[in-house]
């Protein structure tokens, strides 16, 4: 009976306590090491997660100018066309129509519909959205209002689908076609840069439907 009662001799307890003290070096080890991997890959993510976040923003409002009443088969809601800037340079850039204009823009009084946008970079600006609406008095006359997006946009390119060749063409500027029309591509391409961080973003442009979006 005092046998089986006797408690633990010194010698099991210093066993039992380096055992224990073995695992967690090995768990402290574990858990710094998972922190300084995950401190490292923070800037690369959050990088992403800027991209992706721009990314989704136009396409969200591109899909808009994109719907009826806004765009018909004859009158396409995303269209090339020719944009004179603040500083008076004309610039040709891809335009869309918002009826309903946008969260992002700050109006000096009531916000109004039919919000005509284009889009720029701007080295060392970035990616620009340029926006005025068809019921300012001075639509034709003044330059549109001008809201950087984000600045680590470094370039913004177009793509174009050659049938023949079943492939895409990657363009610097927008294409014109023989009679001298600028030409509306099919894609959007924007590059983003954060230091030694580079990306790429590709936009399918929607076409005009008729009827109901589907959702």
């Amino acid at each position: 009976m005092s046998r089986s009662r006797r408690g633990f001799t010194l010698v099991e307890m210093m066993l039992a306590l380096a055992l224990v003290g073995l695992v967690m070096v090995g768990l402290n080890t574990f858990i710094f090491s998972m922190t300084e991997l995950w401190g490292r890959n923070l800037e690369p993510r959050r990088f992403d997660q800027h991209v992706r976040a721009v990314t989704r923003y136009l396409e969200s409002e591109l899909r808009a100018a994109a719907l009826p009443p806004t765009a018909a088969r004859d009158r396409p809601g995303i269209a090339p066309a020719e944009v004179r800037n603040e500083a008076g340079v004309t610039e040709e850039l891809l335009t869309f129509e918002l009826p309903a204009g946008s969260r992002l823009f700050t109006w000096p009084e009531r916000p109004l519909p039919d919000v005509v946008c284009a889009l720029a970079v701007r080295r060392e600006v970035g990616l620009v959205l340029l926006w005025h609406s068809r019921l300012e008095r001075d639509f034709e006359s003044d330059a549109p209002r001008e809201l950087v997006l984000t600045p680590l946009a470094t370039g913004i390119a177009y793509e174009y689908y050659d049938p023949a060749f079943r492939k895409w063409e990657t363009v610097p500027a927008l294409r014109k076609t023989a009679t001298g029309e600028l030409e509306r591509p099919g894609r959007l391409r924007l590059s983003f840069t954060h230091g030694a961080l580079k990306r790429d973003s590709l936009i399918t442009l929607p076409t005009a439907t008729e009827g109901l979006p589907v959702y």
